[in-house]
Order: C-alpha cells, then structure tokens, then sequence
C-alpha cells in the first residue's frame, strides 16, 4: 500500500491503529493492578471476580501484537535512518523499564520482566541483519536468517522480555513471527494476512483479532507529519506515561 501523509480516507490509518494500540496497552496494565503480582490460581485468597477480570484484560491486550507488529516493519520500511529508528526505540525501552516494573510489580528494577519495547528493539535489529545479506545466496540467506532469528528468541527469552502475568511472554514468539512475515511476505497481501492470522491464532486466538484489524487499514500515516510533527512523539511519550500512571494507582 503507498503510504501518503495526510488524505482521507475509509479505513485504518497508522494513527487511528497506534491509539488502538495504546487503549489495549491499558487494558494490559489493568490487568496489572487488578493482580500486580500476576495471575495465580493456586492462591487461597484469589477473587474468582478479580480474576475473570484480570484474565479479559490481559488477553484482550495480546490484540495489540499483530497491529503493533505491523507499525514496527511499516517504521522500519519507511525509516530515514534504521540506526536511528532502533536506537529511538531502545531510548523508549530504557525510560520505560522503571514505569513497566512499578506497574507489574510495584518495585523500581525487576529482572523477571522486562517491558516488550526491548522486543520491538530486537526485532529491529534482527531485521537490519537479515537484511544486510539480501545481497547473497538464497541458501546463505536462510542459514544467516535463521541463526539472527533463533538469537533473537533467545535475547526476548533469557531477557524474560514482555512477560506478563506469569502466563506469555508476549514479546517473544508471536512478534518475532509477525514481524518476519510481515516484512518479507509484504509483497503478497493475501497470503500474508492468512500466515499472519493462522500464526496468531496459535496465541490463544485472540490476536488474530489484531491481524483482522490490520486487513481494514488505508496505508495513510493519518496526520500531517509537516504540519503536525509532535504526533509521532506523542505515542513515543504515551507508553511509559500510561505505566507510569498505572504505577501511581
């Protein structure tokens, strides 16, 4: 889809799935402080209220990984700068890290989760290496490409990255999977919407729900970046801004 900064039209622009991003952003961060130890059904005293709370929350979030997935490669394929663009998203993953763990678990540092703009980061940088061989063989790119991507896993991983509630690590497999499909299959639509949504289904159903979602957008930005430059940062600001709210409640 060419991707214009400002025409109206039907459907889906980035902005309109970056704020349907950040309402499912707190949906999960409801979750939070309605269980802010993690959902644990062993516990004696567990409201089975509170729980079917909690439990909603969190799974309506997992929506949000197709679309924020989606607005990771369209970044990445528009970017002036790559080093740029991952290197803004590592400053957001580092000023969020306090807000996310205040959030989770009501400390300052927590090195059981760490929040999921760190997975976006790898992701980034999982992208720039495989590209940076699309010069080579199809055989070099395959065995280039799945050694960058089982790196990658093992980063989201070991890092206990966009693990939440104790039940998902929501920025580990899906995202990477998404966001592989997403670049590399972008040149047919169709069969990329159907792996995007069988792979997501996979995830408990639900974020299929974000790849159908994603079928409804027009490939317009929604904004005048010229005119309205703040916007991009605004969503920059909103992630640790709604955590840090959350953390405060």
């Amino acid at each position: 889809m060419n991707r214009t900064a400002h025409q109206p039209a039907r459907g889906l622009s980035n902005l309109r799935l970056k704020i349907i991003g950040i309402v499912l952003t707190v949906l999960s961060c409801v979750s939070g402080v309605i269980f802010p130890a993690g959902i644990n059904i062993a516990a004696q005293d567990v409201s089975m209220s509170d729980l079917t709370a909690a439990v909603i929350c969190e799974a309506m979030s997992w929506i949000a990984v197709p679309i924020y997935a989606w607005l990771l490669v369209d970044g990445y394929r528009h970017t002036r700068s790559i080093p740029a663009y991952a290197m803004r998203l590592l400053a957001l993953a580092v000023i969020a890290e306090v807000p996310y763990d205040l959030a989770t678990t009501g400390t300052p540092l927590d090195w059981g989760s760490q929040n999921p703009v760190f997975a976006l980061f790898i992701a980034v940088i999982a992208l720039a290496l495989i590209d940076a061989f699309a010069d080579r063989t199809r055989a070099v790119r395959m065995v280039i490409g799945a050694i960058v991507v089982a790196a990658a896993l093992a980063w989201m991983v070991l890092g206990h990255i966009g693990l939440r509630q104790q039940i998902m690590n929501t920025g580990v497999l899906l995202l990477l999977i998404l966001v592989l499909v997403f670049r590399y299959m972008a040149a047919r639509e169709n069969t990329m919407m159907m792996v995007a949504a069988a792979c997501s289904a996979l995830f408990c159903v639900l974020p299929a729900f974000g790849v159908a979602l994603l079928h409804y957008r027009n490939g317009n930005l929604g904004y005048n970046r010229t005119a309205a430059p703040w916007v991009q940062w605004l969503f920059y600001a909103l992630y640790p801004a709604v955590l840090l709210l959350f953390a405060i409640l």
